[in-house]
């Protein structure tokens, strides 16, 4: 049976989801952190609480980070390896302009000696395993053919493949001619990234592709977060039973953030970020009276309307 990994979401798997999923539904082999940056020349705090070992007890965390190179790879390893970790993810794979435009995440899959450059600054940090999250490309996936011999010969714990280049976002379909392609090529442990929203599909990937270390899902778990449990215990749950679920990780995070975030307009707006992915499943009129919602006792009243439907 091969892993799952949760994939990281900047905004939705923080370490309070993260812990509340991993024990209440499970399944994961591999949790990944929202990538951590360099802003105003050091890393954020909130960045460095969200990875915390003691915020991500009984599960297997990677710090994942978002770099334009040597320096702000070496500065990033650093304060990781202060807490205590060994695994490191470097995102070559965030399309979103933001990063981009600074030299970081999918922009260094168009510039080959940058990505020699960065493979080799990671042998430096020897004490350190990492591993790569990857578009095909930044516009073209045949960027990333000239990349292959330079991603073999580093010393990578395994190569997360998301076959979408990056002017694509998260639109239009998975390229899996360039992905077979590249799974025969890519000598470190391979795992399949892309548009995995139920059992069929993971079934379907992990029989086409026998060899692959992992499959690697985000998206979909925040939309069926119960996936991974149906996977690995060879069950499928029924939507009522998902919902009891998802109710009980929604109690646990509302109560978390309810002791930590500062009035009603903070809290709503966290919490309601919740069920952006969840409609199909709680149905459009709860989603709809939850996304409407202008404070915490019209929220509450909205959450209690899912049970009944």
């Amino acid at each position: 049976m091969t892993n799952i990994e949760f994939a990281p979401l900047q905004g939705y798997t923080d370490a309070a989801y993260r812990y509340w999923h991993n024990r209440l539904i499970g399944g994961i082999s591999c949790y990944y952190s929202p990538f951590i940056r360099i802003e105003k020349s050091d890393i954020r705090a909130k960045d460095l609480r969200d990875i915390l070992p003691e915020n991500n007890e009984g599960l297997n965390l990677v710090p994942q980070i978002i770099v334009n190179g040597k320096d702000e790879l070496d500065f990033l390893s650093a304060k990781i390896r202060e807490l205590g970790y060994s695994r490191i993810d470097i995102n070559l794979g965030c399309p979103f302009p933001l990063q981009t435009k600074k030299g970081r995440g999918a922009a260094l899959l168009s510039d080959p000696q940058k990505v020699q450059e960065l493979m080799e600054a990671i042998k430096d940090n020897d004490d350190i395993h990492y591993s790569v999250k990857m578009r095909l490309g930044m516009s073209s996936a045949e960027e990333f053919y000239p990349l292959i011999d330079i991603i073999n010969h580093a010393p990578l714990h395994h190569v997360a493949l998301h076959p979408r280049v990056a002017t694509q976002q998260y639109k239009g379909n998975v390229d899996m001619l360039s992905f077979e392609r590249i799974s025969g090529e890519i000598t470190h442990p391979l795992i399949y990234n892309g548009d995995i929203t139920n059992l069929d599909e993971i079934n379907s990937i992990d029989s086409r592709y026998a060899t692959l270390s992992a499959i690697m899902i985000g998206r979909g778990l925040l939309s069926d977060p119960c996936l991974s449990y149906e996977y690995v215990n060879n069950v499928q749950l029924s939507d009522k039973e998902k919902i009891a679920k998802i109710l009980e990780l929604h109690a646990h995070l509302l109560e978390h953030y309810s002791a930590r975030l500062q009035g009603d307009s903070q809290l709503l707006v966290k919490m309601k970020t919740f069920w952006e992915y969840l409609e199909p499943l709680i149905g459009r009129k709860s989603a709809k009276l939850i996304k409407k919602s202008i404070n915490m006792a019209k929220y509450d009243a909205a959450v209690a309307s899912i049970s009944c439907n």
